[in-house]
């Protein structure tokens, strides 16, 4: 070997030697790094997924604003202007009808408590009726007339018989008075089911009628055919 070739690998051993840098392909540098960076180390501060999908709302509605606004004329003032509107006929809509109510999916029974007398409903009715309590002086009067009904054996006491199922019973002995037992049935319904107030002409005509049934003579045998 040569004079020159023993001072160059002479050199190379010596410790502050310089040597040739290591060179990685990129793909696998690229998986090494993600194995690295995947490390539940580097994520101890991420956010949580509710936090994250709060983050996705936000820009959500963001965008939509932006989207609203650039549509809106007027721009963001604009879709200001029209929200407020859109408000105020909301309120307006709650103030003239109410809070709305649950409407009725399906009649429900008549009685919801112990056994009492068609005296007691009375009585119960035209305390609430001296109250001004109409709403639950209607339901008790019809209670009373179906109650009357049971104690005359015009209707057999059966549990779970709504108003309208009472109406159409009694009016096979007591054809005359079917439209106004009908009547008195869905009066029953829409103030109990139905979220509608009663009034005193209502509860008047139940107790007509409640009167007038007292009187009444049944059809025993049924209308003819």
């Amino acid at each position: 070997m040569s004079t020159g070739g023993l001072i160059t690998r002479a050199a190379a051993l010596l410790p502050g030697a310089e040597t040739p840098p290591v060179t990685t392909p990129r793909e696998p540098a690229r998986e090494a790094a993600e194995r690295e960076l995947s490390k539940p180390l580097y994520h101890q501060n991420d956010p949580g997924l509710f936090e994250r999908a709060l983050d996705r709302f936000w820009e959500w509605v963001s965008d939509l604003f932006s989207r609203a606004s650039g549509a809106t004329p007027g721009g963001g003032l604009g879709l200001l202007a029209v929200l407020i509107l859109v408000l105020l006929v909301i309120a307006a809509l709650w103030w003239r009808l109410g809070t709305p109510r649950r409407t009725a999916t399906g009649a429900g029974t008549l009685f919801d408590d112990g056994l009492r007398s068609a005296a007691d409903h009375r009585a119960a009715a035209d305390a609430h009726a001296a109250a001004g309590r109409w709403t639950e002086a209607v339901q008790e009067r019809m209670r009373a007339v179906v109650r009357s009904l049971e104690e005359r054996t015009l209707l057999d006491p059966r549990p779970g018989r709504t108003a309208d199922e009472a109406a159409a019973e009694a009016a096979v002995s007591l054809p005359e008075h079917t439209g106004d037992l009908r009547a008195a049935a869905r009066a029953f319904d829409d103030v109990t089911y139905g979220g509608r107030t009663a009034d005193a002409a209502t509860y008047g005509r139940l107790r007509s009628l409640d009167l007038a049934l007292e009187r009444a003579k049944p059809l025993l045998t049924g209308p003819t055919e």
